[in-house]
This record gives structure tokens, C-alpha cells and sequence, in this order.
């Protein structure tokens, strides 16, 4: 059975280091790599709508260059998280004037957790902003996300690069990976909240492994692991880490994608 898509992309969370995403997609359009079919959690669900509306890579850059992180995190209530993301679907609304998947130029699929059910959830159809939010919802970061009566935090918590919902939609799948677990430091551990998110991370990296196996391409642009996940201001850096990184990676890239008859539409 011929599949319907021909190369497929897989962006995984990460925060900050999602804006890797962008270097790792522009590398692949300068070589005439075009997926055609994407699904993200968190940053990957950002950077993969932007692409999926036909954001040129100096426009994904541009969505990050101007929005502002302090706006990002507006205070929310203490038992529902510490930062709302209102300011996210804003920003999402400027650029993406429709607030649909089915608006999109390329289909999206987005992971998300139901906290209510402790299920993952992938959705591809419908409201596109709220969804966004919920995908990017941090755990103890950010204030979860109602739809349609039930409670969402970040996709990355059950399946951080969610490869499953396109793999039998397209004939091979990119996964670029933002998150490669490391060690750290004592002091990283030392409060309730570095407690938290380190434990988040090893879940992270638990559930990301099988996933890579299952990807025909694997790109992790391994010096984004010298950012944390909120420094945005390190924009160009992190881009600059993942075109280089695909760049570097490219002979091997296309060699893998050979037996496709053509790597665009």
C-alpha cells in the first residue's frame, strides 16, 4: 500500500532549545528535504504549526526574535502552575490568522497528556491555539490547559517526540531531538522545583528512546545541552546549533532517504 506522504518530521520539546528546530529545517530545505507531514510536542508542536502555515525559517526566527519571554510568563494561580501561556496563543494568533488545523498548508499532529485520564492524546484536527498551549504546558511551570472539559499539561510527559501518529502516513520520518539527557550538577538539584524537572527530563529521555528507534533519520544537535530550557534570548546560537548539526549530518541524511524516489512533493 503506497503511503501518502513522502518524508515525514518528528520535533521533539525542549523549550528554548526547540528553536534548534528551525537551524535543522532550514538545512533540510536548502537540500531540497521538504517534509511534507509533521507532528511536535511542546517547542516542536510551536515550530511544527509555523512550518505546517508556511513560515519560511527567517520567519520561525523572526516569531521567536519578537516575542518577548518576560510576557511569557505571567504569573497564574499557585495550584494550577506558575505561569500562564496566554501570551503564547496571542502571538500564535498574529501569525497563524486562522485558529484550525484543517487551515494549515501541511497536516500537524500535536501530543498532548490528559491529566484527567493519564492518557496521551494526538491531535491533528479542530482548534489549533488552545491545543498549542496545552502541548507546551511544562508541569509545574505552566498553568494547565482546559479543552473541552478535560485538563492538559505538555505532550513530552507520556511521548516526547511523538513519531507513532506519521509513521505509516509517509514513507520515511526525520526525529530531531532537542532533549538528550546529561548529567548535571548538585546545586541543579537542590530545590523542589530542580527536583522536579530533572525528574521530568529522565521521564523525558525514558520515553524518547523507543521513539528514536522507530524514526528512519535521527538528528540531535547534541550542544544544545549547554542551554537550559528557558534561555530564548540564546536564539541564534540554538538555530545556528542546528543547522550546523543537519548541515554536518547531511551526506548521511540523504543517503538514508536514497531509496525514496524524491525527497520533495
Amino acid at each position: 500500500m503506497k503511503k501518502p506522504h513522502k518524508i515525514g518530521i518528528t520535533l521533539s520539546g525542549g523549550g528554548a532549545r526547540g528553536i534548534a528546530h528551525i537551524g535543522v529545517l532550514d538545512a533540510l530545505l536548502e537540500n531540497g528535504i521538504e517534509p511534507d507531514i509533521i507532528s511536535g510536542t511542546s517547542a516542536g508542536s510551536i515550530i511544527g504549526a509555523l512550518y505546517a502555515a508556511g513560515k519560511t525559517p527567517v520567519e520561525m526566527l523572526d516569531f521567536v526574535k519578537e516575542s518577548s519571554i518576560f510576557k511569557v510568563f505571567r504569573v497564574g494561580l499557585p495550584d494550577k502552575g506558575l505561569a500562564s501561556l496566554k501570551y503564547l496563543s496571542e502571538r500564535l494568533e498574529e501569525v497563524i490568522p486562522e485558529d484550525s488545523f484543517e487551515a494549515l498548508q501541511k497536516p500537524l499532529f500535536v501530543a498532548i497528556t490528559n491529566l484527567l485520564s493519564g492518557k496521551l492524546e494526538v491531535r491533528n484536527s479542530g482548534e489549533l491555539y488552545r491545543v498549542i498551549m496545552a502541548s507546551s504546558a511544562i508541569p509545574l511551570i505552566f498553568q494547565p490547559i482546559d479543552i473541552n472539559n478535560s485538563v492538559f499539561v505538555d505532550g513530552g510527559a507520556l511521548e516526547n517526540l511523538p513519531v507513532r501518529p506519521i509513521k505509516r502516513q509517509c514513507q520515511a520520518v526525520i526525529g530531531v531531538n532537542v532533549m538528550p539527557l546529561e548529567p548535571v550538577q548538585q546545586k541543579s538539584v537542590n530545590s523542589m522545583l530542580g527536583v522536579a524537572m530533572r525528574c521530568f527530563e529522565m521521564v523525558i529521555a525514558a520515553n524518547t528512546r523507543p521513539d528514536l528507534r522507530r524514526c528512519d533519520v535521527v538528528i540531535e544537535p547534541a550542544k544544545v545541552r549547554d542551554y537550559n530550557i528557558f534561555q530564548f534570548q540564546k536564539y541564534k546560537d540554538l538555530y545556528e546549533i542546528g543547522y550546523v548539526t543537519t548541515m554536518m549530518q547531511m551526506p548521511d541524511i540523504k543517503a538514508q532517504l536514497r531509496p525514496q524516489e524524491s525527497l520533495k512533493k
